[in-house]
């Protein structure tokens, strides 16, 4: 198993061990880097050798097992072998928007109370597809809305429930077609204080104020009851 160091958001360089080559890429015994998933894309970064190499790994991968994380590295990047040293660096430019997109979506659902049928992270945007017939949404007073909430600074952490706890509160989880990785036994929540409470895998800030301005770009009829909501880091 990979240890998912990457769930400490802030972490943006560590060492670890190369244990296996993959098809696509390199498995470590612990990555900094988030694999794809949830919606938000996988890390990109470095992989750098003991003796000065560097490997540019351009996304992260969940291995079919969804135990091991594969670092894929750029075409023509130097090799490495299994029990290589290396120091995961990430590409922390582009991680950051992903985090505050990330925190900004849990809001939105927030300002949205429907069920969310899908989502997709990028680079300073994003977006949430809802479960709702038309509603008359407005992008001001939705962007107004979140940006309140924004304003608040209230706090991001982690927390974890079991399995049994999540089946006896299944209006915790928000998403209709994600639904939270089971088979650990326990589930990760993230709470957004006094406003938010629900499973997730990605990584966040420690704040809404964190998050800045946001704008909701566009809202997009995509069938008879789904309503796509698109923000921006303004």
């Amino acid at each position: 198993m990979t240890e998912p160091l990457y769930r400490d958001a802030y972490l943006t360089e560590a060492g670890a061990t190369v244990t296996s080559v993959h098809e696509r890429g390199y498995i470590l015994d612990a990555t900094i880097f988030y694999p794809q998933g949830g919606g938000q894309p996988g890390d990109r970064g470095v992989l750098v050798t003991e003796d000065g190499r560097e490997i540019p790994i351009e996304t992260t991968l969940y291995a079919e097992d969804r135990k091991q994380i594969i670092h894929v590295p750029t075409d023509g990047a130097p090799a490495l072998a299994e029990g290589d040293g290396v120091t995961c660096k990430l590409d922390w430019e582009t991680r950051l928007p992903r985090m505050k997109i990330h925190s900004a979506l849990h809001l939105l659902s927030v300002v949205l109370p429907y069920p969310v049928t899908g989502g997709a992270i990028g680079d300073g945007e994003g977006r949430l597809d809802f479960d709702i017939a038309d509603a008359g949404l407005d992008k001001d007073e939705i962007t107004a809305k979140l940006n309140e909430l924004v304003g608040r600074d209230a706090a991001i952490r982690e927390s974890w429930i079991t399995d049994e706890e999540l089946d006896a509160n299944p209006d915790l989880v928000k998403t209709m077609s994600v639904k939270p990785p089971r088979g650990a036994g326990r589930i990760r929540m993230i709470e957004i204080d006094g406003i938010d409470y629900q499973p997730c895998g990605g990584t966040h800030v420690k704040s809404t104020a964190e998050i800045g301005s946001v704008q909701v770009t566009q809202i997009q009829k995509k069938g008879k009851q789904n309503r796509r909501v698109r923000i921006v880091l303004a």
